[in-house]
């Protein structure tokens, strides 16, 4: 680094610093993911937690004793039904209400199949386990009478299962965790883009803005050194985001109770190295890309809606990857972004990649510095561009 460009660094960040507000607002971009995630799983495992009593209002229970006994000795809580249960599943005071008709046992003692109604709204999520549990509580007693009819006509139950699946479940718990936790690769690159989006725009439209620009540009000095220290005063900010948000999910991963969802997730250090490796180099890209942006825009305001409309990259392959997981190819990593993403999932699933993909990842990413920083450099070379007249 020459000592015009580290001059420049220390100005650019100097200044950053100094506006508390906009430190403040750059280092709460990256604890928006762990947060989200906290409250989210939190939330999600109340929902599931398989030893949360399961309370499960009956009309009719009078006319299936035996079914109500069976229920009882597997946990599930019997109480009366209210007269208005279905309003009050609509409004969600309750998830599901047990309906037992009249014909119930006059079908029983008949030997034929008596009917039951299981009331539930399946538009509401947080009675989706409950609605699960009592469906399988039910089903359990069915099979259990099938199974008794039989036996008492001298018929084998295995005759009436001629073919008997048994899954044989290769997973790791680290791919069954990344399939879970695969929102943590797409907020540590929005982390490498929002970490350093303040100096990016500060940096080349505010100091346009402020006059202050011009006679920087005045000084003896190649336009490239000058680039270089605003780009590196942007990639401390932006590594610094990646690392917070990165810190952040290996401390909520520890809190959450992600068992209760049957995930045991293994957010160790040498993952979190793995996908430091991955994505920090993704960080300088991301940087000089922003100060590029950043160079056409007239003004600080229009800066940031510029960078602002940036954001969308690193989102539209993480949607992608999320809704749709590809097959990692050699190729994608050569993409910056989608390849920071997929290497990142693939750390997280524990998959043995070796240095290859991790050097192609860091490759482009550099070339794309180098890019953006040659182009940046060209265009303060230009009046139009250094008093914004175009």
């Amino acid at each position: 680094m020459s000592g015009l460009s580290f001059s420049v660094f220390r100005k650019e960040l100097k200044d950053h610093l100094r506006d508390r507000r906009s430190v403040l607002t750059s280092l709460m971009w990256p604890l928006i993911g762990p947060v989200v995630f906290m409250v989210m799983f939190n939330l999600l495992a109340s929902w599931y937690r398989q030893d949360r009593p399961l309370a499960l209002p009956v009309v009719g229970r009078e006319h299936a004793p035996s079914l109500m006994a069976f229920l009882e000795r597997y946990g599930a809580q019997l109480e009366a039904a209210p007269e208005d249960y279905e309003s009050r599943i609509r409004a969600g005071s309750l998830d599901a209400v047990l309906v037992v008709p009249d014909d119930y046992a006059e079908s029983y003692s008949a030997g034929r199949t008596a009917e039951v109604q299981l009331v539930v709204d399946s538009s509401r999520q947080s009675a989706r386990q409950s609605v699960l549990r009592a469906r399988r509580l039910l089903e359990a007693y069915a099979h259990m009478l099938g199974n008794q009819r039989l036996y008492a006509r001298g018929v084998s139950p295995d005759l009436a299962i001629p073919v008997r699946v048994q899954e044989a479940d290769l997973s790791t718990p680290e791919r069954t965790a990344a399939g879970l936790l695969n929102m943590v690769p797409l907020f540590l690159v929005i982390a490498a883009f929002a970490g350093g989006m303040q100096v990016a725009s500060d940096a080349m439209a505010g100091e346009r803005e402020r006059g202050s620009l011009e006679p920087l540009l005045l000084n003896p000095a190649p336009r490239r050194a000058v680039v270089t220290g605003k780009w590196l005063a942007t990639v401390v900010m932006a590594v610094a985001a990646v690392l917070i948000t990165l810190v952040g999910y290996m401390l909520v991963v520890r809190r959450v109770p992600l068992e209760d969802l049957g995930v045991k997730a293994r957010f160790d250090a040498p993952a979190a190295l793995g996908m430091a490796a991955a994505v920090l180099p993704l960080a300088l890209a991301a940087s000089a890309v922003q100060v590029w942006v950043s160079t056409y825009a007239r003004s600080f305001k229009e800066a940031q809606t510029y960078l602002s409309l940036l954001m969308v990259v690193p989102m539209l392959p993480g949607m992608v990857l999320a809704l749709s997981p590809l097959q990692p190819k050699m190729w994608m990593f050569a993409v910056p972004v989608l390849g920071q993403e997929v290497l990142a999932g693939e750390v997280m699933r524990g998959e043995p990649l070796g240095a290859l993909p991790f050097l192609i990842a860091g490759a482009s990413s550099i070339l794309l510095t180098v890019l953006s920083l040659a182009v940046t450099a060209r265009l303060l070379s230009q009046e139009r561009i250094v008093f914004g007249r175009g």
